[in-house]
């Protein structure tokens, strides 16, 4: 659920204020221009196509639009804020969109206030910061940026006198010349603790603050309904899959697991050694002034018991006894850290002290210093625990019956995979209760690094915050035995006989995936020792649904679908098992990948297949634009948590229309027919590779992982990442739209006017293919078949150039057409005003960028240099500036 996706629902209108500070920023990014590339001033302000004459010229000039992009997403960011905070002002916290308070009243007296207990009580709620970010920009890119927002906020208040708001002015500009002076590129590709600590510093920046915040906003918005109420809070698990996603990428070892884990860890006792620290100082309570209960002191004085230094801390705060507690609590922490005497044994403890804080507090009637200095805290350590995140672990199928054949093989014959003799030996080992030996040392490097990390992950499971590894995440499940063999494995790595205590998650990915997947789900509940340890106790088991390689395998209309019947048939499937599914929905920032506005698309799940629970992916980009700052990141949880609890509440939905589904099928096959047709067209690769830049974007040092799973270079094997980058840098975005226009305008002509009464009918009561037809006309409008032309100019054969670009030009306007059909409207995103004012903002650089990278990518391989030329990888950051998207 993207950031570019939801554009048109989160921009400032054009305000004189929005308006002023682009006046205000472009006076200070052109005077640094003036002073540090005149040349580019020049340029930038005459208007005139940029003159290519020495490639090393483009570099300034394209250093000055990215930098002017990255500003004008800022001044979006804060202009946005600033409305919210204006609305909730004027009319309260229900007329601001995405807030609690707006989704109650919407609900209305329909929602019983045992309904609203029951739904808050079971919110969960889980953004996972993935481990490929698409982000070109470095972490210290995003500090400046950081700085510039918080410049931009102070820049609001009324306050300041002209000297000091020329000063914020000054170190606005400042700022500016430092992006110019640090430059974006990555010179050397990031390394796995590069990526570490890039997604640990929006927690440490943003996030930290933001839960409790959220926590406050679900309680204001539920006291009216529930009173004082015992649900203090939407339940909110952060997941990360940064240094436990080892499909494809080698560098992820048990090693680096080890790290990433030990510095998920230490941000978060950072952090509360930090609130402790500050909760101690102010919280400066006296026995001698104010008398204290009996059972007050003696339950904070377990805490100070706790710690070898209870002598001192009551020689050093005599009768102080809370200050005594809360500085306990903080050594315990620091000692935590360490590993060393005093350490708190399991998170349950920590959260346990917060609470006798707490309770002391309130017995004596100081409430609001417990709310203010402690509650805090005991949030965050319900949320982030001892951890921060819970580390997911992914790895590929094909790696794990690599791993289980290896280990069969030591003792003979080994029967083939998919074979019913595989999946006898499989079962039969399962149900054993005892299994021969393996020692890892005795494998090849593949199987001994996943029998230790399945030994690290049991070992983790049973420490201090159990929460501190996830799931194991099959990529490419395509069979119950691909499941069951990573249950074997575990077995092997000294996990239980009778269950193990790991949850093995199937990722579904490709439409024959999907439409396997109930099947699958049903083959693995069948087997006894997988379904007692699936069955955790909640009722409910988690299924990863993958929108880019389904995307990729069948196009948008097509996957868009399967995704929606899958979910449909999933949940049926579990039903019978007395089960319930929590769907994790692997969403990329591009529609292409899953990207849409959030509240519409939660709204427009399956019935009954949310209940209260949902996952999703947050990745590269999306995760600085949700996340970078405070008041953003409160927003984008909020508008999760409560599109969630919406969803949930909600007394009706539109019943299932079998006609709609039955036009939507027919649309379906219709699409992925002519998207497979030009996939698989003699010479596509071929057309692919050389109109757009997607071998020299293997070399934009944006991400640890290879753009390819095993080093193939088929279209099978390239990452959908790649794949959706390649084709919004040449502007032709076929994963976007590709197939709509064919599938509408078949189904037209073979349905008749039925038919069309139909897909009006669709367009205005089927929230599902409202939002399809809204992301494909976006994709359109964002598309450019003039400069796509260009690209396809790179391809040299011209009969295959003008095959291939003549499809694709005749789908899009198709596709246009059939928008045109639906909506009424004759131009494309007539309806989104806002998406247009931004991107009207940017085009123009956008189209001369894109002609520039034509040029250079032609330079390019005529020439063949060793390293890719700088302006042309800078060319590629800026088309993912401009447009909010990678891919």
């Amino acid at each position: 659920m993207g950031s570019t996706a939801e554009a048109d629902h989160t921009l400032s209108p054009e305000t004189g204020y929005a308006a002023g500070l682009r006046v205000q920023l472009r006076a200070l990014w052109l005077d640094v221009l003036r002073q540090r590339a005149p040349q580019v001033a020049d340029s930038v302000e005459s208007g005139p196509r940029w003159s290519l004459q020495d490639s090393s010229q483009a570099i300034p000039y394209l250093q000055a639009c990215n930098i002017w992009f990255q500003l004008l997403k800022i001044i979006d960011e804060n202009a946005a804020m600033r409305d919210r905070r204006i609305a909730e002002t004027q009319d309260g916290p229900q007329a601001v969109e995405g807030s609690f308070a707006r989704v109650l009243a919407w609900l209305g007296d329909e929602t019983k206030p045992a309904d609203l207990a029951e739904a808050g009580q079971a919110l969960s709620v889980g953004p996972t910061l993935t481990a490929h970010p698409t982000e070109a920009k470095r972490v210290t890119i995003l500090e400046i940026h950081r700085r510039i927002y918080r410049a931009l906020v102070s820049l609001e208040a009324k306050r300041w006198t002209p000297r000091e708001q020329a000063d914020i002015l000054e170190d606005l500009r400042a700022e500016i010349d430092l992006l110019w002076l640090t430059g974006e590129l990555r010179r050397e590709r990031p390394s796995l603790e590069d990526e570490i600590q890039w997604g640990l510093q929006f927690f440490r920046d943003s996030l930290f603050d933001a839960v409790p915040q959220l926590f406050d906003s679900f309680l204001d918005a539920t006291e009216p309904t529930l009173g004082v109420s015992k649900i203090e809070a939407p339940c909110l698990r952060f997941h990360s899959w940064i240094g436990g996603d080892r499909d494809g990428n080698p560098n992820v070892t048990v090693e680096a697991t080890t790290r990433a884990l030990r510095s998920n860890r230490t941000a978060i006792l950072d952090r509360y050694v930090e609130g402790v620290n500050t909760a101690s100082e102010r919280i400066s309570i006296s026995a001698d002034v104010m008398e204290l209960p009996e059972t007050t002191v003696a339950s904070l004085g377990q805490i100070v018991a706790q710690v070898p230094q209870a002598g001192e801390l009551a020689r050093r705060n005599p009768g102080e006894i809370f200050r005594q507690a809360l500085t306990a609590i903080g050594l315990r922490i620091q000692a935590t850290e360490v590993e060393e005497a005093g350490a708190y044994e399991h998170i349950d403890d920590f959260l346990a002290d917060l609470a006798r804080i707490e309770n002391a507090l309130e017995s004596i009637g100081v409430q609001h210093l417990s709310r203010r200095y402690v509650r805090p805290i005991r949030w965050q350590a319900q949320v982030f625990g001892f951890r921060t995140v819970t580390l997911d672990v992914r790895q590929n199928s094909t790696v794990t019956t690599e791993t289980l054949t290896e280990i069969w093989s030591r003792a003979g014959e080994v029967p083939e995979f998919g074979s019913p003799e595989w999946s006898a030996r499989l079962r039969a080992e399962l149900g054993s209760p005892s299994l021969d030996f393996v020692d890892p040392a005795d494998l090849s490097p593949q199987a001994a690094e996943l029998l230790n990390l399945l030994k690290l992950m049991h070992q983790a499971g049973g420490g201090r915050d159990p929460k501190a590894i996830g799931p194991f995440i099959l990529s490419m499940t395509r069979s119950t035995d691909d499941l069951l063999g990573v249950y074997l494995l575990a077995r092997y790595a000294g996990f239980g006989a009778e269950k193990a205590a790991l949850s093995v998650v199937p990722l579904f990915e490709t439409i024959g995936d999907l439409r396997a997947a109930p099947g699958i789900l049903n083959g693995i509940l069948d087997v006894p020792f997988a379904r007692r340890s699936l069955k955790n106790g909640s009722g409910r088991i988690e299924v990863m649904l993958g929108y880019s390689d389904s995307n990729k395998d069948g196009g948008f209309v097509c996957s868009t679908w399967e995704l929606e019947k899958a979910q449909r048939l999933i949940t049926r499937a579990l039903a019978a098992h007395r089960l319930q599914p929590v769907f994790f929905h692997g969403r990329g920032g591009s529609v292409s990948r899953g990207g849409a506005p959030t509240e519409r698309a939660i709204a427009a799940q399956p019935a009954g297949t949310i209940a209260g629970q949902m996952r999703t992916t947050e990745q590269g980009e999306v995760v600085s634009s949700k996340f970078a700052n405070r008041g953003t990141a409160l927003h984008q949880l909020e508008l999760m948590a409560s599109s969630v609890l919406r969803h949930t509440l909600a007394k009706s939905f539109p019943p299932v229309n079998p006609e709609h589904d039955d036009a939507f099928e027919a649309l379906s096959g219709m699409s992925q027919a002519a998207y497979s047709n030009l996939l698989h067209a003699p010479g596509f690769i071929d057309y692919f590779t050389q109109a757009s830049p997607v071998e020299e974007l293997a070399r934009l040092k944006i991400g640890s992982r290879p753009a390819r799973r095993f080093g193939a270079n088929s279209l099978d094997d390239l990452r959908a990442i790649p794949w959706v980058f390649a084709w919004t840098q040449n502007r032709h975005m076929i994963t976007n739209w590709y197939g709509f226009g064919s599938a509408i305008s078949s189904f037209r002509r073979f349905r008749g006017e039925r038919g069309e009464a139909i897909l009006k009918d669709m367009f205005e009561n089927a929230p599902l293919f409202r939002l399809v037809v809204d992301e494909v006309e976006k994709g359109l409008f964002h598309s450019d078949m003039q400069i796509a032309s260009q690209y396809a100019g790179l391809v040299e054969d011209v009969e295959l150039r003008n095959r291939i670009f003549g499809a694709i030009e005749a789908e899009y306007k198709a596709s246009c057409g059939a928008i045109a059909f639906l909506t009424g409207s004759s131009q494309l995103a007539e309806r989104f005003p806002k998406l247009r004012a931004r991107f009207g903002r940017v085009e123009r650089m956008l189209s001369e960028i894109n002609q520039v990278q034509v040029d250079l990518l032609r330079q390019d391989r005529a020439q063949k240099p060793t390293a890719v030329p700088v302006p042309l990888l800078q060319t590629m950051n800026c088309v993912a500036t401009g447009l909010g998207w990678t891919g």
